[in-house]
């Protein structure tokens, strides 16, 4: 069974710094992408920032030079640094991973349970 665990959301004042991270356990094969994505009350569920088993990054428009997306593949963990908060920037934040276990032979979606990330002004 395969799960992704987020830790490091919290309260931070505007202009502050938060780093989430999101690691994956269980029976892992093999790791594609992962991401981060934000639901803010109200609103769909948006695209933050995603890298590839290689590296390769992607950011949303609004948080380009702000946040930070990285991972360890050694220790199958996801990492988002975010600078220069913004009280938009307030969310669930979850962890996405497009993996595979070794129960299976194909890859899949899985999410993490969401951590809370609040910027006040």
């Amino acid at each position: 069974q395969v799960q992704l665990v987020e830790s490091g959301g919290g309260l931070v004042e505007a202009g502050g710094s938060l780093r989430l991270s999101c690691a994956a356990s269980g029976n892992i094969f093999s790791i594609n992408a992962m991401s981060w994505y934000r639901q803010a009350p109200g609103k769909q569920r948006e695209l933050v920032a995603s890298i590839s088993s290689g590296g390769s990054t992607y950011y949303e428009d609004s948080v380009k030079g702000r946040f930070t997306i990285s991972r360890d593949n050694s220790k199958n963990t996801v990492y988002l640094q975010m600078n220069s908060l913004k009280p938009e920037d307030t969310a669930v934040y979850y962890c996405h991973g497009n993996l595979r276990s070794t129960a299976s032979f194909g890859f899949y979606n899985y999410w993490g349970q969401g951590t809370q990330v609040t910027v006040s002004s």
